[in-house]
């Protein structure tokens, strides 16, 4: 089944849907691309050529190549792929791009994907321990828990499953054995989003050195989740 395809079974149901980027040319956004990939290292969630970062584009993807350094990549090394997952350009995808194809598909929430082996993250991750409602939060990431996905190997449809699974109703998950991702409606509040995340691994982490942290009970979480909703918004009217 195509991307656009999956993407029209779930368009009943979703009404959070990312429209096409009309307001971006592909040049543009295949350089946002690279600068969000310089700031995840530059922020320290990521290192060296770890990691990766990919957007919706029409009824495609862009996504960063393979084995090339962030800060030599140019937009023409940026690869599209189209509905089907059939890359474009001179450079081979990422190793990772079938997760960033299956959330695209999955998800009309979404218009970025952002992977990294973030240092707390992936402590987190190798011990294959999620990240409970230890701070309120960790709402940030749509739950009361940012879930560890179980280990598959890298650049395989079970890891993309996997992760597709820890994801359901959230924004970020773990990856065990490997780093983490996270989704959002674009390439900026994706970036931030991983930041934060990775700030709650960090702190989650320190706690767990001084004893086993309070969790927050569900219905807390749930009163969290719910003010979240309008947190950072306009007013009506406004």
């Amino acid at each position: 089944m195509s991307f656009v395809d999956r993407r029209r079974l779930r368009n009943d149901t979703n009404t959070d849907i990312i429209p096409p980027m009309t307001d971006r040319t592909e040049s543009a956004l295949r350089g946002k691309i690279i600068e969000t990939c310089l700031g995840m290292n530059r922020l320290g969630i990521n290192q060296g050529m770890a990691g990766n970062v990919g957007a919706r584009l029409g009824d495609g993807l862009l996504v960063t190549p393979s084995g090339l350094a962030y800060d030599g990549m140019k937009p023409s090394d940026i690869v599209f792929l189209d509905k089907d997952g059939r890359p474009a350009g001179k450079r081979k995808p990422s190793s990772e791009w079938r997760f960033h194809y299956d959330i695209l598909c999955a998800r009309d929430d979404v218009g970025a994907v952002l992977h990294a082996h973030a240092p707390y993250c992936t402590a987190l991750a190798c011990l294959g321990r999620e990240i409970p409602a230890f701070h309120y939060m960790v709402a940030v990431a749509g739950g009361d828990s940012i879930r560890c996905a179980p280990y598959a190997t890298f650049g395989g449809q079970e890891l993309s499953d996997n992760a597709l699974a820890a994801l359901d109703g959230r924004k970020a998950c773990l990856l065990a054995n490997h780093g983490m991702i996270c989704i959002d409606r674009d390439l900026d509040g994706v970036l931030a989003l991983a930041v934060e995340v990775e700030a709650l691994a960090r702190q989650y982490c320190q706690a767990l050195q001084l004893g086993e942290p309070v969790i927050l009970p569900a219905a807390e979480m749930r009163r969290v989740l719910e003010k979240f909703k309008t947190y950072g918004k306009p007013r009506g009217g406004e």
